[in-house]
Formats: structure tokens, sequence, C-alpha cells
């Protein structure tokens, strides 16, 4: 098995076995990323002497013993909205071309402090605006299974990598599934944590009560290290929370004998793809046989989910991206005259179609007038579903679901139609409303071979239950598969 087969825990024994030197781990990810980003772009950003410089003083740390954790000189792949000091970060937007930050995100500190090596920014949805990695100005991500479709958004860059064996793991952001969809789209696993686990300092915001930072791996297991190393408390995120028990690997067990699963009805009807159906239903079937009790409920208000959460997302994004003016940092107009002159030409040629569509539509529910009729209302939709959550899981254990309708679609096909692109988000969207954790895990392939992905979502920080669902899942071997598989490269993939 080459090193870009293994998991981040495998490489990670292998860097502290002394079998693989940091430096040699980081040449061949490297080189594996030369090789397969003409066919994939799923980088924007990748300073070469950056990474040998830190491998070589993480391999020192390892040698002196300082460094003894899972993760310590395991390469990792960071999504374009994470400040890094020092390193480009544009949130895949012409408005942050030049956006060198001076300050590192406490997610990615926690990462550095076990010993990671940075390997680069991913591709991604402009200002994570995006469920298809298309509306990023450096241009579309294509999926590692089949480069005619999408790896999904707005973490698809990082999903991209991983699954192409271009890194380990990486880290992505979500705010109504963005790592959970294209994990499910390019047969990873995705792990959005509680609302409030893993700090946001540094995390440039959509929508700043809903998104958060997780883990992208090949396995449960490495999304259960990770999200150990990278969760904490830290006073200068506001929403960040106290959480005494972050031992999430201790979930990592082949039982669910006596485990309670529910299936919501209402994400069966109409929409679902019957692959998609068949593949999550077989799924559950499996995990019933493991021993879990397997019951249908009814779930409410789910076809208000869609509705709520782009009122309150949209709203939140206008007030967030107004700071982007070409005064401080980022793009600036050429020609301008006047103040108001130079605001408008620099945020009218800096932002993309999206985005300026997600702005106008949080200006206009935020104006008077329209306040009380439409973002009052969303967040009050938003509080009865916490509320149905809450019905649901005084009874399971785990809510089990698809984490998409589909399977990926073919590239540019939804940006010729934005509402179906919207719709595509409606079994994530509201775990963020509720500030749940959920996981997407790999459980099949449809006709043409894309993935599937199981969804699984738990109540506010019972990470660990998920954890232990989606590991006795995966453990079953009932779904084991490579878009890289029979030695096959990325750039012979079939493209449809």
């Amino acid at each position: 098995m080459s090193l870009t087969s293994l998991t981040a825990v495998e490489l990670g024994r292998k860097i502290q076995a002394r079998e693989v030197a940091v430096t040699e781990a980081a040449e061949v990810v490297l080189a594996s990323i030369r090789q397969k980003e003409p066919h994939i772009h799923a980088f924007v950003t990748i300073e070469e002497e950056r990474v040998k410089k830190r491998a070589e003083e993480v391999q020192r740390q390892i040698d002196e013993g300082s460094l003894t954790g899972p993760l310590a000189g395991v390469p990792v792949a960071i999504k374009d909205n994470l400040c890094t000091k020092g390193l480009l970060t544009t949130c895949s937007s012409k408005i942050l071309w030049n956006f060198i930050p001076t300050y590192t995100a406490e997610a990615i500190k926690n990462l550095e402090r076990a010993g990671a090596v940075i390997i680069g920014k991913t591709n991604m949805d402009e200002f994570a605006m995006g469920s298809t990695t298309e509306t990023s100005c450096f241009g579309p991500t294509k999926n590692p299974w089949n480069t005619g479709h999408v790896p999904g958004g707005s973490s698809g860059g990082s999903c991209a990598a991983v699954a192409a064996e271009e890194c380990p793991y990486a880290l992505g952001s979500d705010t109504g599934g963005s790592i959970r969809q294209p994990s499910s789209f390019c047969g990873v696993v995705g792990l959005k944590p509680t609302y409030g686990t893993v700090s946001r300092y540094g995390l440039i915001a959509y929508g700043s009560s809903l998104d958060q930072i997780g883990p992208i791996a090949r396995d449960v297991t490495d999304c259960a290290v990770v999200l150990e190393t990278i969760a904490s408390y830290d006073k200068k995120d506001s929403t960040s929370v106290k959480r005494q028990d972050l031992d999430f690997t201790s979930a990592l067990k082949e039982d669910v004998a006596g485990m309670k699963i529910g299936i919501p009805r209402d994400y069966f009807t109409t929409g679902l793809d019957p692959s998609v159906k068949e593949a999550v239903l077989a799924a559950a079937k499996i995990l019933e046989e493991q021993g879990a009790v397997v019951e249908e409920f009814d779930l409410g208000l789910v076809e208000y989910a869609i509705p709520a959460y782009y009122v309150i997302a949209c709203a939140e994004a206008s007030s967030n991206l107004a700071r982007f003016d070409g005064i401080k940092y980022g793009y600036r107009t050429d020609a301008y005259e006047g103040l108001h002159s130079l605001y408008k030409k620099s945020r009218s040629e800096g932002f993309g179609p999206e985005v300026k569509r997600r702005i106008m539509l949080g200006s206009f529910v935020l104006s008077a007038g329209y306040y009380d009729a439409y973002y009052l209302k969303a967040l009050r939709t938003k509080a009865l579903m916490k509320q149905e959550f809450d019905k649901a899981f005084a009874k399971y254990d785990v809510i089990l679901g698809p984490a998409a309708p589909s399977t990926a679609p073919v590239l540019g096909e939804s940006l010729d139609d934005p509402m179906k692109m919207y719709l595509g988000d409606i079994y994530t969207i509201s775990v963020n409303l509720a500030g749940l954790p959920g996981i997407s895990v790999p459980c099949g392939t449809d006709e043409n071979g894309l993935p599937i992905g199981l969804q699984l979502i738990g109540d506010c920080f019972a990470e660990k239950k998920i954890l232990r669902a989606a590991y006795a899942f995966e453990r079953t071997g009932a779904y084991r598969h490579s878009p890289l598989a029979n030695g096959e490269h990325v750039s012979e993939r079939r493209v449809q």
C-alpha cells in the first residue's frame, strides 16, 4: 500500500515508529498533488518551501520526543476560508485575492500544536456560498470519481483532495451541509460537530450562527481523532462552549446493540433518488442486524428548513460581508470617483454572482417592513425545528437518513438552476439550524459508480453516539471503495 492510500492515523503510526520520515510523507503528498491537480483542481494555494520547512521542524520535535500524538507529522489540507498567518487566504473570491492574514485560526493552531503539516488551501464555493464548488473565482473543482461531475460544496476542494489521495485528511466548514454533502459526493467521511465545539476564531464567516469547522477524512477513526485535536474552548470566540468530555475516540466500538435509531419518513418522500433511498435503507438494515433498534417516525417542519435557512444565512451574510469594501485589504477597483463609487465598484467587481444574490436577499429580509415578515419568522421556525429534534432525541439515540437527495450532478448543471442547488441541501440544513452534530459515511454507489452518503444525526454534544453508529457500520465492511481502486489514476477516469 502506498503512503498516499494510508489514513491519517495509519500514517501517524508509521511516522512515530520511524518507518516514514515527516519530510518523506510531505514530499509524497506534494508529488501526488502535482500529478493529480491538473485533473481535479482541489487546491488553490500551495507553498512547497513552507511545507518542507515545517516538515523538518516537526521531525526534529518528534525526534526530541516532544511530539507523540497520532497526527504528528501528518499532512493536512485546509479550506480556503480558514485564516493562516502568512499564507494566502481568499475564500476563493476575487475580493480577497491578495489577503494574507496576520493571525491563524484557533482550529489550525490546535492542529499545529499536535504537529500537523499544512500542505495548502483548498478550493471552495466563493465565501462558502454554493453546493458544488463551481462558484469559486479560481474555477471549479472536479469529482475524483468522475471528473465530469461536481464534488459538492462548499468544502468540495477539501473532500476532493482526500478522495483523490492528495492528502490524508482536511478541514472544512459546514454552514448548511458544506462538509457532509461533498463528503457524500466524494465517498469520504465528513463530520460536522455540535455548534460551539470547535472555535470559529479565524473562520471567515458566512452565517455566524450556523458555521462550524469540522474534519474530512477517509474513515471514522480519523474524524474522531481530528475532532479531539481541534475541539477546545476559546475565549476569543463568544459562541465557544466549555465541554468536559472530548474523548471522542472512546466511542469507536463495533457495538450498536440496543441503540435506538430513528428514520424520518419525511426524508424518504418525493425528490429522493431511488438509488440513494435503496443504499441508505440497506445501511439501516445492516445496523439493525448488528443489534440496533430501527424505527420510522415523523419529523415535523422538514419542508420549512430550506426557506428558514436561506433567510437566516443570507441575512447574516449580508452583514458579515459588509466589511469587504476595498479600503483596508483585498481587491480595490482601479477607476472610481469618490468613496461611494469606490465601495460600489470594488464590491461589484470583487464578488461573484452567487454571493451578490445572497447579499441582496439578506439585505432585503433585514430591511424595514420585511424584517418581521421574513427574518423574525425564520428565527421562530428555527426554534420550532429545534423543538422537533428534541422530541425525536427523547426517543432515539441517532437519526438516520441520506446526506443528499442524489449523487453528484454533472458540472454546470446546478449553476443553470440555483433553486435546484438550494434544494440539494434539504437533508443537511436542519442540522445547522438546530446546532446538532452530523456525520456522512459512504454507504454505496449509484448505477454510474458515484458515491452515496449515509447521514447520522445526534443530539447536541452527542458526537459519541453518531461516531459509534458510523464506526460500527463502517467496520461491517459493507462499503469500502476508492476512486483510485485497481491502480486507476484520476487522469484516466471516465468523463460523462
